[in-house]
């Protein structure tokens, strides 16, 4: 029985892992995606054009 009790953890973690990348896969793209993209577009775009300060040290 000590093999049983090695294996769940493993197993148990597994299982909430599979789970996870699933969901993970399955909330890509849909209705909310254009917007996700637009609001990750215009972070970068702050980011890029930003004032460059302390960068010439």
């Amino acid at each position: 029985m000590d093999y049983v009790s090695a294996l769940v953890p493993p197993v148990v973690m597994a299982v909430f892992f599979v789970g996870l990348v699933v969901t993970i896969v399955k909330s890509q793209g849909g209705p909310n995606k254009a917007k996700e993209d637009a609001a990750v577009d215009a972070a970068l775009a702050r980011a890029e054009s930003g004032p460059q300060a302390g960068r010439d040290s």
